[in-house]
């Protein structure tokens, strides 16, 4: 009884395939069909001015602060460490974390702190989906994005931004023009640390590890209960070990490619 069950339901399966395949569309004004378009996005690189001093490599961290909480593993070792950074802090991001914040103003010989927006939108201005996100989709939206961050930032008693990194760091290019415009600099980077938080210890203990003379960096401070925290906390003290000089985005000359910082 089983078989003759298991076979008929997948008949019935095999019908209603069939059937799905042959039944005609509905009239094209019955089924709306909305179509991201075509959207030429780019992730910009941005180098620094390198030491080139043999042994003595010079890189900037760059972390993001999008949403959630602190990354108390990472945080820790910057400040027990005295490693400067460069944070790039989200309006939502500044509500949650008033504890990490005070760690960050107490300590302006480390901590550059700069605008990743007002509601991690990506900074795109036409409508489209990045990662899955649904982009700003207009250049008002992108300068609301912009501002509502350097707003919130300030009203935070940060100093005014001077750099700007929009969510999932793609952009078009008329939204970088339009950036551009507002007086930031756009923040890429050449190292992606971590993956967006999404990789384990050891593979993002070994990309940061491995940057080199010159390399921006990129990774996340937002997020406590993924395992790569624990790999970027340990690449910084394994960079530390080898004499690398670690400067922040204001500390020293840049080169940022898609006109992001000419």
């Amino acid at each position: 009884m089983n078989r003759i069950l298991l076979a008929s339901a997948f008949i019935l399966a095999g019908l209603s395939t069939l059937c799905a395949a042959e039944t005609p569309p509905l009239p094209a004004a019955a089924v709306p069909v909305v179509k991201s378009p075509a959207v030429k996005l780019v992730e910009p690189h941005l180098h620094i001015a390198r030491s080139n001093i043999s042994g003595h490599a010079r890189i900037a961290l760059t972390f993001d602060a999008c949403m959630g909480q602190a990354d108390e593993r990472i945080l820790s070792t910057l400040v027990r460490e005295r490693i400067p950074a460069t944070i790039f802090v989200t309006a939502r991001w500044l509500k949650r974390n008033p504890a990490a914040l005070a760690v960050f103003l107490q300590n302006p010989d480390l901590f550059e702190l700069e605008n990743h927006g007002e509601n991690h939108i990506p900074a795109v201005d036409t409508p489209t989906l990045v990662y899955g996100i649904a982009s700003a989709g207009s250049p008002q939206a992108v300068r609301q994005e912009v501002e509502g961050g350097a707003a919130a930032m300030l009203a935070s008693g940060i100093p005014a931004p001077h750099w700007f990194r929009g969510s999932t760091a793609k952009y078009d290019l008329s939204a970088i023009s339009e950036i551009r415009a507002r007086g930031y600099r756009i923040a890429g980077y050449s190292v992606n640390g971590d993956g967006g938080s999404l990789l384990g210890a050891a593979i993002t203990e070994k990309r940061i590890a491995s940057a080199k003379d010159g390399d921006v960096v990129i990774s996340h401070i937002n997020q406590p209960t993924h395992t790569a925290g624990e790999g970027v906390a340990k690449a910084l003290v394994d960079l530390k070990a080898k004499g690398t000089e670690f400067v922040r985005l204001q500390d020293v000359e840049d080169m940022g490619d898609d006109q992001t910082t000419e």
